[in-house]
């Protein structure tokens, strides 16, 4: 995460799922906010990374399951 840039936390986190969500390093389920926010460097707060994975659902990339975490969405053929 880079904290001079004049983007939002939240959408810069959002926008590095949404490359590993296109580029096939995620495929099923999302790691979990705990993991996420252990793997960003400088570690940013709970509701950042919730309201990245947020922007990633109202996009329709992502669906979330309360208490099972947050799930890629397939394709309909």
């Amino acid at each position: 995460m880079d904290v001079t840039s004049p983007v939002y936390p939240y959408q810069q986190i959002a926008a590095q799922l949404r490359d590993r969500i296109a580029d096939g390093t995620i495929t099923a389920q999302l790691p979990t906010i705990e993991e996420l926010r252990d793997t960003i460097s400088p570690r940013p707060g709970y509701n950042t990374v919730r309201k990245a994975i947020d922007v990633l659902v109202k996009e329709g990339l992502v669906t979330t399951a309360r208490g099972r975490g947050t799930f890629v969405k397939r394709e309909s053929k």
